[in-house]
C-alpha cells in the first residue's frame, strides 16, 4: 500500500491522467460544487503555467484551458455568493416573512 504522501503525488502521473483529472474537477464544479474549481486551480496552476515548455504538449494546453475556465467559474460563483449575502443582509427586514422563511436562524430584536 502506498504511503499517504505518494497517493497525491501528481508528478508521478502521466500528462493524460492529469488532464483527465483536471477535466473531472472542472465538470464537478457544475454539480453545485464550485469549490472543486478552486481545487482545480490550486492543484494544476503550476502544471498549466509554470512548468517548462508547456506550449509543446497538447495535454498541457488542455490543463491550461480547464484551469482558466475553473478560475472564471470560481470567481463568478464567489461573486454571486457575495452579492447574494449583501443583498439578503441589507434587505431581509424589508422582505418580511418571506426572508424569515429563507433563514435558518431568525434574528430576534428590533431591526
Amino acid at each position: 500500500m502506498p504511503r499517504k504522501s505518494e497517493r497525491m503525488d501528481l508528478s508521478r502521473k502521466t500528462d493524460v491522467f492529469k488532464a483527465d483529472l483536471s477535466r473531472k474537477y472542472f465538470l464537478g464544479g457544475f454539480a453545485l460544487l464550485p469549490f472543486l474549481w478552486l481545487i482545480n486551480v490550486v492543484w494544476f496552476f503550476r502544471e498549466a503555467f509554470c512548468s517548462g515548455d508547456v506550449s509543446a504538449n497538447a495535454e498541457h494546453k488542455r490543463i491550461r484551458g480547464y484551469v482558466v475556465k475553473s478560475l472564471v467559474g470560481c470567481v463568478a460563483c464567489t461573486g454571486a455568493l457575495i452579492a447574494w449575502i449583501v443583498v439578503f443582509q441589507t434587505h431581509r427586514v424589508q422582505w418580511g416573512p418571506q426572508a424569515d422563511y429563507m433563514s435558518f436562524i431568525i434574528p430576534v430584536g428590533i431591526p
